[in-house]
């Protein structure tokens, strides 16, 4: 097979890209693309690509964000040299390409460059003399073995050249090896280089450079707590504060990825990069801005701090927590409201109302809501997953981009996203964003037009970057799954409390609940705990574990069926750290046959014939369908009061039957022995339970929520 490299200048039009590559294919050729663009830029889904690679994100990875920075001045064509000659990757591929192809003009000095070190190889600038070679090297297999024979060492000005830098590239590999983690895990080793980063004189940018190596081969070799200390030494002595920055915020991101939270350190990372990015704001720098505020703000809502334990410092104080973020003018343009022309057009009386539901890749709770207005007669409903869609999917991933718009810069990115939703706006009369991730988002990104907008927001979400990037005065209504949702929501975004904001509703999630009144397998189903979902920390099973001792500690029959995958132990180091303590418990159980771990089911209702008490251990919840689930089933709820929510004016103990609720595992035993001693105490509270969730919860009642939501008064 021809192998084939192209080099980019700038992004390439995804049409002429597509369009290219299947001929490259046809031909039977492999291709790779390396250029100045993001890997978000580069839609690969059906890309027929073996290889991609950034350059800037590779340059990153591999020399910091000081060496992006300084090479990005210049000419393209200058910057794309300077950044391939240190690019492995795209080196390694050039040497073994035997067609190098400029793209554009940017990159025609970079393949004229490489092919001085791969003599054998065909360059050319663009696609149609890029077939031609690899179609004339098929055809006359024969004459490019010869010729390439006769090519196999550079050019004498690459000899020469090379000849000049040798002295350089050995003090380069000792200093390699003299920083290597294998160093670093002796203990005089990576004391004498804790002193060289914090020695007297060293330049500003040396001394980054080389805390940032010695931290990192500090990680690889086990000091994790040394790699945090070292960044922050270099950056109490470092006078740049562009420098300063970049140093604090890496080290808050190895703090927290050794498990750990510095809230000072990271407080001070995040103050900061707001500093900077207030800067770059002022002077005109969107790009700079947004990079600074997206650092600022992944720091801020990193999943370890919120996700992954058992408390998070925005329920705590949540004003105080994002303080440095409603002081920085940045931000307050990033989430100024931009407003709408027009307000929302009336359902039209002479058609049927158009529905338009929409979401990023997750529909796991519009299906009933789907299904309930496929059939009905005022309503044309359809189904857009921007995952799915191969022009919305690109302009989706990621908010950096999304950012640098709304402050001012990417002008192409916005008329780009305009005219990718325009015209799912215009057939609509009302769009429903499931999540308030980056689907609401990129659609409040335009004006509506006479659409209305309605947004549902969860729980994950909240703890997230992402509703800050809503501009909500484009929105129409919000959706919540419970008060104390809204509650924190309106904390975190005050804009939703003030006059103009959308209207916010709380409505449940959509359940069939009738399905899972099934006959228990037997009376003794009542000492059977259940568990349904523990896929995160927040679900804390350690909490029911500790209720299920209490329990067998007067009687030995009692006993947990956990339902659902285990944790993502990838996910973070907290969640590691939980995950280990967890698995020693559940050896611990299940060796006397206390746990029965069935793993992810199918049949759920059937698995709960099984189950006689439903418990509710999380820490946090937006609705816990799982429990409601379980004691439609006949199980006996126990819920514990959720501690994200406890001291708040809503949260388990206001969304369910005050006597659902407990606050330690103690309280837990005591109810769940007090109504399962006898079956007739346990049928009694189960089938009350029971009744309960069928008139607050099932769809039949839920929907009708729905239907005045989104079609006014017609029920």
């Amino acid at each position: 097979m021809t192998q084939v490299l192209l080099i980019a200048g700038h992004v390439p039009q995804p049409a002429l890209l597509k369009a290219s590559l299947e001929k490259f294919r046809a031909a039977g050729a492999t291709v790779r693309l390396a250029g100045l663009f993001e890997s978000a830029d580069i839609d690969s889904d059906g890309l027929t690509l073996a290889g991609i690679r950034s350059l800037p994100e590779g340059a990153e990875a591999a020399h910091g964000e000081a060496f992006v920075r300084r090479i990005s001045k210049g000419a393209a064509p200058r910057r794309v040299w300077r950044h391939v000659e240190r690019d492995r990757w795209v080196r390694g591929h050039a040497r073994k390409a035997q067609v190098l192809v400029a793209l554009d003009a940017g990159a025609v000095y970079t393949v004229w460059r490489l092919s001085q070190r791969n003599r054998r190889a065909d360059a050319v600038f663009g696609i149609a003399p890029a077939l031609k070679a690899v179609a004339d090297r098929q055809a006359r297999p024969g004459h490019y073995a010869l010729r390439d024979a006769f090519h196999t060492l550079p050019s004498a000005v690459i000899a020469a050249r090379r000849t000049k830098r040798l002295a350089r590239l050995g003090a380069n590999g000792l200093y390699h090896r003299a920083t290597s983690p294998t160093v670093m895990r002796n203990a005089v080793g990576a004391k004498v280089w804790r002193s060289a980063v914090s020695a007297p004189r060293l330049p500003d940018g040396v001394r980054a450079r080389l805390a940032k190596r010695v931290s990192h081969s500090m990680a690889k070799g086990g000091r994790r707590a040394g790699s945090v200390i070292v960044l922050h030494s270099a950056a109490e002595r470092v006078a740049d504060r562009a420098l300063q920055a970049e140093l604090l915020v890496d080290a808050a991101r190895r703090d927290i990825g050794r498990g750990h939270d510095d809230l000072k350190g990271r407080a001070r990372a995040i103050k900061a990069a707001l500093a900077l990015a207030d800067e770059r704001y002022k002077k005109g720098d969107p790009k700079r801005a947004a990079e600074l505020l997206s650092s600022a703000l992944t720091l801020a809502f990193h999943r370890a701090i919120h996700f992954d334990g058992l408390s998070s410092p925005l329920m705590t104080d949540t004003a105080g927590y994002l303080a440095p973020f409603r002081d920085s003018t940045a931000f307050a343009a990033l989430s100024a409201p931009r407003g709408r022309e027009v307000p929302a057009a009336t359902p039209p009386a002479d058609r049927p109302m158009r529905l338009l539901v929409t979401t990023y890749s997750n529909a796991n709770f519009l299906q009933p809501i789907m299904d309930r207005y496929a059939g009905h007669p005022g309503v044309e409903i359809r189904f857009l997953d921007l995952k799915e869609d191969d022009e919305i999917r690109p302009l989706a991933r990621g908010g950096q981009r999304m950012m640098e718009h709304l402050l001012g810069g990417q002008r192409r990115f916005g008329t780009q996203v305009e005219h990718a939703l325009r015209p799912h706006l215009d057939w609509a009369d009302t769009v429903f964003v499931d999540w308030a991730t980056n689907a609401s988002a990129i659609f409040s990104l335009v004006d509506p037009g006479t659409t209305r907008m309605v947004v549902r927001l969860h729980s994950y979400e909240a703890f997230t970057f992402w509703p800050h990037l809503v501009d909500f005065t484009r929105v129409d209504d919000v959706v919540f799954v419970g008060d104390h949702l809204r509650d924190l929501t309106v904390d975190l975004l005050p804009r939703l409390s003030e006059p103009g904001a959308p209207e916010l509703h709380v409505i449940a999630n959509a359940m069939f609940l009738e399905r899972f009144q099934l006959e228990k397998a037997s009376p003794d189903a009542r000492f059977t705990l259940g568990l349904v979902g523990v896929s995160a920390v927040a679900k804390d099973p350690r909490w029911a574990l500790d209720v299920l001792r209490i329990l067998r500690g007067h009687d030995e029959r009692y006993r947990m069926v956990v339902v659902g995958d285990g944790l993502d132990r990838k996910a973070s180091r907290a969640a590691r750290d939980y995950d280990d303590l967890l698995q020693r418990d559940l050896d611990e159980l299940t060796a006397t046959g206390a746990v029965d771990l069935i793993g992810r089911t199918d049949d759920v209702p059937g698995a709960l014939t099984n189950v006689g008490v439903i418990l509710s251990s999380s820490v946090r919840e937006s609705f816990h369908c799982g429990l409601v689930e379980g004691a439609a089933s006949g199980a006996l709820p126990v819920v514990r009061d959720w501690p994200f929510f406890a001291d708040k004016a809503n949260g388990a103990r206001t969304l369910f039957p005050a006597d659902w609720i407990v606050t330690t595992p103690e309280e837990a035993a005591e109810r769940i022995l007090a109504l399962t001693g006898s079956e007739e105490n346990w049928r009694t509270a189960t089938a009350s339970a029971a009744k309960h969730s069928l008139s607050t919860w099932d769809w039949s009642v839920v929907g009708l929520e729905f239907d005045r939501l989104l079609l006014s008064d017609e029920v």
